[in-house]
């Protein structure tokens, strides 16, 4: 099945909370095996991108398979493994990433060329009103991540580079990338990893497909993991 995305459980090294197919799972790394712990996806959609707060929450994207306009949600995992859809309307969520502090997290909608803003409770996780961070024209926002500096960073679909944001929303550096399709981003050790697909390309150019590091850039933060209460 289609696996959108882990994250490792703290406290329990070999098992990681997985977004795979219509649902979220959690998957032991020896065997393989899966613990299921919702599936709310109709088998029309699929989850996608997902990542976990600082406090230790997974949120997670679901998107149509056929990108119907409006029919993907943004699902929260908290540490009881209770799921809540906390936004609908989306198409292609993706992201989402958030500030150290937790306090803030962007969400982008790549089919809409948008990145949301959204205040985020940190002991709750209930979501704020979203407000418009930044529109894409070159590309469709897709995988995002912040740095140390709360900067964030973007991959641009169909936009052959990764963008980087002041968080006043101020275009702060353009990176671009030999790859048309570049889908998601990490920051390590003063590098910049650019994951990038092959999808629906004929032919398919060198470099796509491939992951892309670009050296000399802020630090990121170490990811955090899941909080299973």
């Amino acid at each position: 099945m289609p696996l959108g995305a882990v994250a490792p459980v703290a406290g329990r090294p070999g098992t990681w909370i997985a977004a795979a197919g219509q649902g979220f799972a959690l998957l032991d790394q020896a065997t393989g095996a899966l613990d299921w712990i919702d599936r709310p996806l109709p088998a029309t959609s699929r989850v996608n991108d997902a990542v976990c707060d600082p406090a230790g929450r997974f949120w997670a994207g679901g998107m149509p398979y056929d990108g119907r306009r409006g029919a993907g949600a943004l699902y929260r995992i908290d540490a009881d493994l209770s799921v809540t859809t906390v936004r609908t309307g989306l198409t292609i969520p993706n992201g989402p990433a958030f500030t150290a502090d937790g306090r803030t997290m962007y969400l982008a909608d790549s089919a809409e060329r948008r990145i949301d803003r959204h205040t985020v409770d940190p002991v709750t996780g209930e979501l704020g009103e979203p407000s418009v961070f930044a529109t894409i024209t070159d590309g469709g926002p897709d995988g995002m991540t912040v740095d140390e500096d709360d900067h964030l960073w973007v991959a641009l679909w169909g936009g052959s580079a990764v963008h980087r944001y002041a968080p006043d929303g101020r275009l702060d550096r353009v990176v671009p990338l030999p790859t048309p399709q570049p889908t998601s981003v990490c920051l390590a050790g003063g590098r910049l990893f650019v994951t990038s697909a092959a999808y629906g390309l004929d032919p398919i150019p060198p470099g796509a497909g491939a992951v892309h590091v670009v050296e000399g850039v802020a630090q990121g933060r170490p990811a955090s993991p899941f909080l299973l209460g």
